[in-house]
């Protein structure tokens, strides 16, 4: 059964790359290798954070795993399909339908923030391929959920940063390379960026 639900997740994720490759970041979902690198990045002790492009939920069942409760995570898809599909291998998980870039109405609509911030933002989205103001929207969007303070955490398959140093320095924040994954397809790097 387990085998089965992640072979018709891949199938689903490959079907929406192929409608719109440049909304989908990558062929295939991220691996269990890097699910792993980006959650060794949360601040110790983390219990409430947000996953946006939470795709098939490679990275959702390790932030599971890691300990993160389905109430303290909450994971925001614009495919709806891929929604779908979060909804039904992870029911106890807030699970929302929206554009990261409107992520302050999505955690009002759900009620997130009324339980606390945030301490994470964790990220597979293709920032590179964004406009920088959507690069800024997302990020600033991301740090008012986590009051300010906590850590954006954003994996990336290219050779840079994916956050373009002008919106880095407009929004004040630092960046720091972590690690990158060799075993995963495509190869990726772990960034952190907060303030």
């Amino acid at each position: 059964m387990k085998h089965r639900i992640r072979r018709h997740g891949l199938w689903t994720f490959f079907r929406q790359w192929l409608k719109n490759p440049l909304r989908t970041a990558a062929l295939a979902p991220s691996g269990q290798e890097l699910a792993e690198a980006v959650v060794a990045e949360l601040p110790p002790g983390a219990k409430r954070v947000i996953e946006l492009g939470g795709g098939t939920g490679a990275l959702t069942r390790a932030l599971l795993s890691h300990g993160i409760n389905g109430r303290g995570l909450l994971v925001v898809e614009l495919n709806e399909a891929l929604y779908e599909h979060l909804h039904k291998r992870f029911p106890l998980v807030h699970i929302e339908l929206g554009d990261a870039r409107e992520l302050r109405e999505v955690v009002n609509r759900d009620g997130y923030l009324a339980r606390g911030p945030a301490e994470a933002v964790v990220s597979g989205l293709g920032l590179l391929a964004m406009p920088r103001e959507h690069q800024r929207d997302i990020l600033e969007a991301a740090f008012a959920c986590m009051g300010g303070a906590g850590r954006f955490i954003q994996f990336t398959y290219g050779p840079q940063p994916p956050v373009a140093a002008e919106v880095v320095e407009e929004l004040g924040l630092r960046v720091r390379r972590g690690a990158f994954v060799l075993r995963n397809v495509p190869p990726a790097t772990v960034y952190v960026y907060d303030k």
